[in-house]
């Protein structure tokens, strides 16, 4: 895999991608890790000198000079401390910073497609707390380096102690990282347990937050709130299991060093007594033993953040696996041309403004989610006779768009929400808003066009909201406008200003609705009617009212007969 673009076969190749990307950066953090953490052993070995040397009578030049070294090498040890953990945080904000910059950049590469695939909630999970994560896994490529010389290290110094004490180093220390092993697996199975849970609860959240209006409406708050409030406290249930475990593996990070320190240190004050080593080499046992703290603790904490690390990674993985819509190298039609969806039957002829009904409004949304090839089907839709997925996608984003009443609305003026990505001038936003008979929601707003928009529209009304829908839709002016159920949330007589001065400004244009109101179906000049997914029949509005008894009672509010 190139540097540039994220390993995501595997979690473990995603978090080695991530130091692949910094590799300069993490091969300095694992050499000033390495030489601060081996120039910790340094200071026992003076002192022992110090101690040695120094303390016979009359050589007091040399207790001086054991002093001085002493102290320079504290020195140089701070100086490459403070290099190290800032060489350490700049691996890990850079590691959180390609993290996120991956997920943005396929999110974006997903599109509208998103939130079919995965929910806002485990999105911002993952922005938030598994990026955090897996940027404090990479702490490994420095001090986890380091801790693993220093133990080499400290076991060839002891070596020219007592090869009994070098013996019991090299067999201790391994056995102490071996203990916390059934640990570490239990905390992969309970930290991916609460990851799950963790965002699910995200997205019930986000759901929640999003139609509190709706929900405040029909009287549902309480039993939403109820929902959360229960599955917030199995979060926290499944949160307790994942700190008992943590807590042990932490306690044991402290705990067993400072045994085996204990038991080190024994056995050297037993060899001291004996007269098999000197006092200094003694406190050298002692200081040695005492740096030992330190890889051993980087040994099960690093162990800890690798297992922590790696679940995360695997939601990260998970989402940059998610496929986007496929993008075919074909050319669109050079000309508007009719586009064909096999599945139901509808063809859509260019130039005309046609209505798609259904007693379930999803079955129509359905055939526009193909049309607009949000959606795949076996038998694919065509556009002037190539199968749609054969088409270059930005093709067909440019030409054909799809507006439906989930559409965004983000925060900003009023100007710059109905604007798009254009900027297009007063006259034409003000004949936008016009056709979408949204000039009341200009004069209703204390700034007019200027006046800042909450994100999502939340300080509009509903039919506020699917208005200015429209009118960034009709501003945008694509080559064939699909939108579902344009007027759904509005009164009668606004319906019927939409339906009239949408016919007039998409005039000659390729239009499609979906939608139940006679005033809408009144002003189209082919209307599907579809039974089951599938076309039923074909004709004006006035021709199927006289015709269809299902369709007449479908758009007079009635029951549709299947």
């Amino acid at each position: 895999m190139e540097a540039g673009k994220p390993d995501f076969r595997s979690a473990g190749r995603y978090l080695w991608w991530l130091v692949r990307t910094q590799r300069g950066r993490c091969a300095a953090g694992a050499v000033l890790g390495t030489t601060w953490m081996v120039g910790l052993t340094l200071p026992p070995y003076l002192l022992s000198r110090a101690i040695d040397d120094g303390l016979t009578p009359g050589r007091w030049p040399a207790l001086a000079w054991w002093a001085a070294a002493l102290l320079g090498v504290g020195v140089v040890n701070a100086w490459l401390g403070i290099m190290r953990h800032r060489t350490m945080t700049r691996v890990r904000m850079h590691a959180a910073f390609r993290t996120v910059e991956a997920v943005v950049v396929h999110a974006t590469r997903l599109g509208a497609a998103l939130s079919r695939k995965v929910t806002a909630g485990e999105v911002v999970t993952i922005g938030f707390a598994d990026v955090t994560v897996i940027a404090q896994t990479l702490t490994i490529t420095g001090p986890g380096v380091g801790a693993v010389l220093a133990y080499i290290v400290v076991a060839v110094l002891l070596l020219a102690v007592s090869p009994l004490l070098a013996v019991v180093v090299l067999a201790g220390v391994p056995l102490l990282v071996l203990l916390a092993g059934p640990l570490l697996g239990r905390l992969g199975k309970v930290e991916t347990t609460y990851r799950t849970r963790q965002g699910a609860l995200a997205a019930r959240f986000v759901d929640i937050a999003g139609g509190l209006r709706v929900l405040n409406g029909l009287g549902g708050k309480d039993v939403y709130a109820e929902r959360y409030r229960r599955g917030s406290q199995e979060l926290r249930a499944e949160g307790y299991r994942v700190g008992a475990v943590t807590s042990w593996i932490q306690a044991l990070g402290v705990g067993l060093p400072t045994l085996f320190i204990g038991a080190v240190t024994w056995l050297a004050a037993r060899m001291a007594v004996q007269g098999d080593i000197t006092v200094g080499e003694l406190v050298a046992v002692y200081g040695y033993t005492a740096v030992l703290v330190v890889p051993v603790s980087f040994f099960i904490e690093g162990g800890y953040d690798l297992s922590r690390g790696l679940v995360a990674a695997r939601r990260v993985v998970h989402f940059l696996s998610l496929k986007p819509p496929a993008s075919g190298n074909a050319d669109g039609p050079s000309t508007a041309a009719p586009l064909c969806d096999p599945e139901s039957g509808v063809q859509i002829i260019p130039g005309k403004l046609t209505a798609l009904v259904s007693a379930r409004p999803a079955e129509s949304a359905a055939v526009v989610d193909r049309l607009g090839r949000f959606a795949l089907a076996e038998r694919a839709a065509t556009w002037g006779g190539i199968r749609l997925e054969e088409i270059d996608l930005t093709q067909v984003r440019e030409r054909i768009l799809v507006a439906d009443n989930d559409a965004d609305l983000f925060a900003g003026t009023l100007r710059d929400v109905v604007s798009g990505k254009g900027d297009p001038v007063d006259e034409d936003i003000d004949g936008a808003l016009y056709a979408a008979a949204a000039q009341d929601i200009v004069r209703g707003l204390p700034d007019g066009l200027d006046s800042p928009i909450d994100p999502q529209g939340r300080n509009l009304s509903g039919g506020q909201r699917q208005r200015v829908r429209l009118a960034r839709a009709l501003l945008a002016d694509p080559e064939t406008l699909l939108a579902v159920e344009p007027t759904s949330a509005v009164d009668a007589h606004t319906e019927a200003a939409v339906a009239g001065r949408l016919r007039a400004a998409r005039s000659g244009r390729t239009t499609v609705v979906t939608s139940t109101s006679p005033l809408v179906l009144d002003q189209a000049d082919t209307v599907y009617y579809l039974v089951d997914g599938t076309v039923a029949a074909t004709g004006s509005h006035r021709d199927l009212l006289a015709d269809h008894p299902g369709y007449r009672l479908l758009v007079s509010r009635g029951v549709a007969a299947s």
